[in-house]
């Protein structure tokens, strides 16, 4: 008699894990939309009056023009959807475009940007894809520029290399060309608001527990310790 064929074997459940479905607002058809809703905003609006009005006005008038701008072009958006994209919208405008939902993230600890193409982020210790994407290496060098500029530095061709740091403090690591041949690599370490506990670094894997009993061991010893790395 045949025998039964042996049960599939169960799949790991991180095989299972299905990769971040893109948004439709991550599609070239809206990437292209909102860099050149950016560039007429750039035009219609008062640049240095940004900083004067509230976030709520500067909100409203944002709105006015992305909702004529979407008729105009008429792009299928929801009532959802467009909300999201003025809110992106937004953030190229004041704040640093795609990367400003994972800045606010307070689950997020670390962005890696490796080129326009991929954005990784680690929550909790573990690395994981994003779905943002910029629109293209142009994109992407002119939130860099941003950013280096606040804090008065520059990164070029003869200058590929800069360290900076954002407003909250959080660490910026840049490599552009010709140094990162396949395009800009950018680090983000963000600060926590809430600093880890012992237990905290034990549970999200980041120190084993034996480590920590030493330490708290020498803590409680106050013994000497060198901290290094």
């Amino acid at each position: 008699m045949p025998q039964a064929a042996d049960p599939a074997p169960e799949v790991e459940e991180a095989e299972r894990e299905v990769p971040p479905q893109e948004s439709q607002l991550a599609k070239p058809r809206f990437l292209d939309a909102k860099v050149r809703l950016h560039r007429l905003l750039i035009e219609e609006i008062d640049l240095s009056a940004i900083e004067k009005v509230s976030a709520e006005e500067l909100r409203a008038q944002i709105m006015q023009l992305v909702s004529a701008h979407v008729l105009d072009e008429r792009l299928p958006l929801n009532a959802e959807e467009l909300e999201d994209f003025c809110d992106e919208v937004c953030d190229e405008m004041t704040g640093l475009g795609p990367i400003e939902p994972l800045l606010k993230d307070p689950t997020v600890s670390d962005i890696l940007i490796n080129t326009h193409e991929l954005v990784y982020v680690e929550r909790f210790g573990q690395l994981e894809p994003t779905a943002v994407r910029f629109k293209d290496e142009a994109h992407l060098l002119r939130i860099l520029n941003k950013i280096v500029a606040h804090v008065g530095r520059r990164v070029d061709e003869s200058q590929p290399m800069v360290d900076a740091r954002l407003e909250d403090g959080s660490r910026v690591n840049a490599v552009i060309r010709p140094l990162a041949v396949d395009g800009p690599l950018i680090s983000i370490r963000k600060f926590s608001k809430k600093p880890f506990s012992m237990d905290k670094l034990v549970e999200i894997g980041s120190l084993r527990p034996q480590i920590a009993e030493v330490l708290a061991a020498a803590v409680r010893g106050r013994v000497s310790i060198v901290v290094s790395g």
